[in-house]
């Protein structure tokens, strides 16, 4: 299903996506007994902005990475109609600026789509510049449920002080932070543990999701949420074969996984992933976690962070 203008490379036709996909994920909600998953990693964002960001993706042997197809590469309307269809009944729109000047842009958009996408969670984002104070307070008042932040791409420092009365905003509007602060898939300048902790130093009662558990810093973010109230983690792409192939997920970690078993939920980072987004489901159900963890994981969490239940 392919739209006419984001026409698949090679590598992203390679991904066969199972004619029962949908059906069988409905299938696992039903067993659960939950109304349907909540994912809190997906990604939507204007056009030309996912395109770039599938090209990225598209030059990843160039880059010394493993090849990356785009599983769902396809318009706007059919990755919105795949999620309902799958019985994702809330999502989010992770976007995120690599320069100053875009965030309040992509902030625009995400309100837009948000009201014309109603399982879409109103999602925001910042940039450290002097206006980001001002915008990051509008977005709080038009309502925004989650903010994205990516170190990696941004290539800025979390701890930048021009960031402090925007982590101050929301850590007293108590709204989540779904950050990529792990050093995976490739290190950055500032992503790792350190510029987390003196961010959260300043602003300990942050809510922040830690993208992809931290990988493959897992041990050492998973230390972070045990130390602190609000520090979460989201599954995206962990356990999955193919982050499995590279960077395993230790096993003497299962246990204090479940030990936060209240602050891990369901991350995907659909649309850009190689594989069928069943896979996700499948790797985590695959822990044999047990019914009641899976269904915090897939469905009551988030919810909970943002807003739904």
């Amino acid at each position: 299903m392919p739209d006419n203008d984001a026409r698949p490379t090679p590598a992203s036709a390679t991904v066969s996506l199972p004619d029962d996909e949908p059906q069988r994920l409905r299938a696992v909600a039903a067993e659960l007994g939950i109304p349907g998953l909540v994912d809190i990693h997906t990604h939507f964002m204007p056009q030309n902005v996912l395109t770039k960001v599938w090209q990225y993706f598209d030059s990843a042997e160039e880059r010394g990475l493993r090849p990356w197809p785009i599983a769902y590469r396809w318009s706007e309307e059919e990755r919105v109609a795949r999620l309902r269809d799958m019985g994702v009944i809330g999502f989010t729109s992770m976007l995120y600026p690599h320069r100053p000047g875009m965030a309040e842009w992509l902030n625009s958009w995400s309100q837009d789509f948000a009201a014309r996408t109603p399982a879409c969670a109103h999602t925001s984002t910042f940039f450290p510049e002097p206006e980001a104070a001002a915008y990051t307070q509008r977005a709080l008042e038009s309502g925004t449920k989650v903010f994205k932040s990516h170190i990696q791409v941004g290539g800025y420092d979390p701890a930048d002080r021009l960031l402090d009365p925007v982590w101050s905003q929301i850590e007293e509007a108590g709204v989540p932070v779904v950050i990529h602060c792990g050093s995976g898939p490739v290190p950055g300048n500032h992503t790792g543990l350190d510029p987390i902790v003196e961010v959260l130093r300043r602003h300990p009662k942050l809510t922040l999701v830690i993208a992809h558990t931290g990988m493959p810093e897992y041990r050492e973010f998973i230390g972070l949420a045990q130390d602190y109230e609000n520090v979460c983690l989201d599954t995206c792409m962990t356990f999955t074969p193919f982050v499995e192939a590279t960077k395993p997920f230790p096993d003497d970690l299962l246990d204090p996984l479940v030990a936060l078993q209240d602050k891990v939920v369901l991350g995907s980072d659909f649309p850009n992933i190689p594989y069928p987004y069943g896979v996700q489901i499948d790797s985590i159900r695959a822990l044999g976690l047990g019914e009641e963890v899976e269904r915090k994981i897939l469905h009551d969490n988030g919810a909970r962070l943002l807003g739904l239940d």
